[in-house]
């Protein structure tokens, strides 16, 4: 008797499977498997599980492609393990079911326009991070949120007396963000 197992995958803890397994389950998997870890990562006890689970005639269905990995190489080589035990692979949004030659064209074919979306995103950041720099910037993180307003305000709090972490507080600032705007020499100067 043949199974159909699912996985579903989320990169955080705070994130939701629920989408995912309803969609599993509405597909008709006998199992279903979860992680909730990023798909850089290596172990990823769900699919281990989902792996272990998958015998010859099997199906490992999953939601999306991205799901399963985050590189060609690793797609593909899951694939052609899936391949090698005579287990098919099923996307539900993608459209992908391995079982037939033009599933397992698309599936190659997904997986490369995937991973080329990621390196575009990689390259367009680090130019961007190039260009920041290039115009006096860090090049990364956030602008400050310590507004002029705030500034002065946090000025004249020094200068009443009040402690720096009561002031940072007071204007809605982390203590980094204050001690980064008002060094220790400005802040002796204005009141500490």
């Amino acid at each position: 008797m043949t199974m159909l197992i699912g996985y579903a995958r989320v990169s955080t803890s705070d994130q939701d499977l629920t989408l995912q397994t309803d969609a599993l389950t509405a597909a008709g998997c006998d199992r279903i498997c979860t992680d909730k870890i990023s798909g850089a990562k290596t172990e990823r006890p769900g699919l281990s599980e989902a792996m272990n689970l998958a015998r010859n005639g099997d199906t490992l269905v999953i939601w999306k492609l991205d799901r399963l990995g985050r590189s060609m190489k690793g797609l593909v080589e899951l694939a052609a393990e899936l391949s090698a035990r005579g287990v098919e692979l099923r996307s539900l949004t993608d459209g992908i079911d391995t079982g037939t030659p033009t599933g397992r064209l698309l599936f190659h074919i997904l997986a490369s326009i995937a991973e080329m979306e990621r390196e575009l995103i990689r390259e367009r950041t680090m130019a961007g991070l190039l260009a920041a720099r290039g115009k006096g910037g860090r090049g990364k993180g956030r602008k400050s949120v310590l507004t002029p307003k705030k500034k002065a305000t946090a000025a004249k709090l020094l200068a009443a007396g009040d402690r720096p972490q009561d002031v940072a507080e007071a204007i809605g600032v982390s203590v980094a963000t204050f001690y980064r705007h008002f060094p220790a020499s400005e802040r002796s100067v204005v009141g500490e």
